[in-house]
């Protein structure tokens, strides 16, 4: 049931493009501002599914995927992946439809450390000086930042620790990333259909073909989904959990970006702070493991072996 190996290089090329993704999810947001968040996440889930499922016929894994899906096991852990990613989901697109965008973005500001403590408590994984040095700049950045988010903090935290657990689920699930999101998409379906039935009946109906450009943006939804979510398990298998970690800093800085120069909102001293430590923190990061990178090579030469 293994899915191809990814290198180490491809995985940080896969987690650079997730990132490039997830930053600019707002001003796609703006397609779908007025669809009542549950019922966007629900159709969300809903064309997602059949993205998943062209993939595996493509690959050649129907068979893969039946064989996960009556694993108890793994499909219990893929359950629980598919609760926590639709919390996340939800409370993501809420909080943009509220004009909470610093709120949401704090929280994948967050999740990087929580990712990192993660991985380091339950992968055994170790950070070395320079890499512990980088994740103290972070923390006093987002310590800074937090300080002016106070009232909306709890957001931000529940949107950190969903998917920083979600993560840790998918590298460890005994199932690729592919068959993961399949398994995830099929698992929600029924609770989608139930939904949108019960919005159709009860509701004032389901959003869907009101208008050809908001129609458009929700069933794009799905492959605004799959995709990163297919890049980030990827990534995810093939790196470190504290790298992955790491790497997540750079999707809410694109979404500060978007906020300052796209949507003009106002740059705070905190803000300001924040980022020239998370990006020092960065680099400091990124040196330290391209640094690593080239040694293994190096040592790899040394004996002969082809890296």
């Amino acid at each position: 049931m293994a899915e191809q190996e990814t290198s180490r290089e491809r995985a940080l090329i896969l987690a650079l493009c997730t990132h490039a993704i997830w930053g600019s999810m707002p001003v796609y947001l703006m397609l779908v501002d007025r669809v009542p968040p549950l019922e966007y996440v629900a159709w969300r889930t809903f064309f997602t599914l059949p993205i998943c499922l062209f993939f595996v016929i493509r690959s050649r894994m129907l068979g893969d995927l039946a064989q996960v899906l009556v694993n108890w096991r793994t499909m219990r852990t893929l359950a629980f992946s598919s609760a926590l990613i639709a919390v996340n989901w939800f409370l993501y697109v809420w909080a943009i439809q509220q004009h909470q965008v610093y709120a949401a973005s704090l929280g994948y500001y967050i999740l990087p450390l929580v990712m990192m403590l993660l991985g380091v408590a339950f992968l055994k994984e170790r950070l070395t000086k320079p890499q512990a040095g980088a994740v103290a700049l972070a923390v006093i950045g987002v310590a800074a930042l937090s300080a002016g988010a106070l009232t909306t903090l709890w957001l931000s935290v529940t949107v950190a620790t969903t998917f920083g657990i979600y993560g840790l689920l998918r590298k460890t699930v005994e199932a690729g990333p592919l068959l993961g999101l399949t398994c995830e998409s099929i698992i929600l379906l029924p609770f989608v259909i139930a939904f949108l039935g019960w919005t159709e009946l009860v509701g004032d109906g389901v959003v869907l073909g009101r208008e050809a450009l908001e129609t458009t943006a929700i069933v794009f939804g799905g492959a605004m989904t799959a995709v990163p979510l297919l890049l980030f398990a990827t990534a995810a298998r093939a790196l470190p959990y504290s790298t992955i970690g790491f790497l997540q800093f750079i999707s809410p800085t694109i979404v500060f970006l978007l906020g300052l120069l796209v949507f003009r909102q106002e740059m705070k001293p905190a803000q300001l702070v924040c980022f020239v430590l998370i990006w020092t923190a960065i680099a400091l990061f990124s040196w330290d493991m391209f640094r690593n990178a080239r040694r293994e090579r190096q040592a790899k030469l040394a004996r002969g072996v082809t890296p």
